[in-house]
C-alpha cells in the first residue's frame, strides 16, 4: 500500500497572505506575543511569524510602532491599495521611460546603419585604413628606435653630466682641503694618514675632472656609455 504523500508546507507569499488576512479581517493592533499565537490558526508556524510579519513591515504593507515598551503591528486594506498603487504607477512610469528609451535607441540605430551599407567601395575603404594604421604602427615602433638620438633627450644629458661634473669636483676640492687641514694639525700622523686615506678609496692619482660637455661626440659617447 503506498504511503500518503508528506503535506507541502506553505510557500512565503502563502504565509505572508494568510498574516494579511489576521490584520484585514480584526483591523486590530497586534503584539508580536500576540501574532504568534494566531499565526498557527491560519497554517503559519509561531517561530516564522516574526520573519513573515518583518517582511511585510519591510514591503510597507504592515505598520509598525513603539509605544511605550511595546511594539505594535498594525495593517488596514487601504495600506495594501496604497501601496498596489504606488507600485502600479512606478512600474507604468518606468514602463514609460524604458519604451521611449527603446524607441531612442532605434532611431539611433538606424541613424548609424546609414553610410555604413556593405559595398565593395566601403569594403575597399575599410582595407586602406586598416593599412594606413598597420604602417602608422610600423612607423612608430621604429621612431622608438631613435628615441636615445632625441636632441631634448641629448640635452638633458649634457645637463646632467655637468651637475655631475660639478659635484665631482666639489666633492674633491673638499677632499684635498681635508687632507691639508689634517697635514697642518697632525704631522706627526702623516703615515696614519696616508693608510687610513687608502683604505677609504682615496689614492695618489685622485685629481679633478675634466670634460667638455659640448662636444657633440664627446656627449655622444658618454651618453651611450650611461
Amino acid at each position: 500500500m503506498a504511503s500518503k504523500s508528506k503535506k507541502r508546507g506553505l510557500s512565503l507569499e502563502e504565509k505572508r497572505e494568510h498574516m494579511l488576512q489576521i490584520f484585514y479581517e480584526s483591523q486590530d493592533f497586534f503584539l508580536l506575543k500576540e501574532l504568534e499565537k494566531l499565526g498557527p490558526k491560519k497554517g503559519v508556524i509561531s517561530q516564522s511569524v516574526k520573519d513573515v510579519v518583518q517582511s511585510l513591515v519591510d514591503d510597507d504593507l504592515v505598520l509598525k510602532d513603539k509605544i511605550g515598551t511595546s511594539v505594535y503591528f498594525w495593517s488596514l486594506p487601504s495600506c495594501a491599495g496604497n501601496q498596489l498603487r504606488n507600485a502600479r504607477s512606478k512600474l507604468e512610469t518606468d514602463l514609460s521611460s524604458g519604451g521611449k528609451r527603446l524607441a531612442e535607441l532605434a532611431e539611433q540605430r538606424e541613424s548609424l546603419k546609414r553610410g555604413r551599407e556593405e559595398s565593395d567601395e566601403r569594403e575597399m575603404a575599410l582595407e586602406e585604413l586598416n593599412t594606413i594604421e598597420l604602417k602608422h604602427k610600423m612607423l612608430k615602433e621604429e621612431l622608438a628606435l631613435y628615441a636615445d638620438n632625441d636632441p631634448a633627450a641629448l640635452e638633458a644629458t649634457k645637463n646632467a653630466m655637468e651637475v655631475a661634473l660639478s659635484a665631482a669636483n666639489r666633492w674633491t676640492d673638499n677632499i684635498f682641503t681635508l687632507q691639508q687641514w689634517c697635514s697642518s694639525n697632525f704631522p706627526e700622523a702623516k703615515e696614519q694618514l696616508e693608510h687610513m686615506y687608502k683604505e677609504v678609496g682615496i689614492t695618489d692619482d685622485l685629481d679633478y675632472i675634466s670634460c667638455d660637455c659640448s662636444n657633440s661626440a664627446e656627449t655622444a659617447e658618454l651618453n651611450s656609455a650611461l
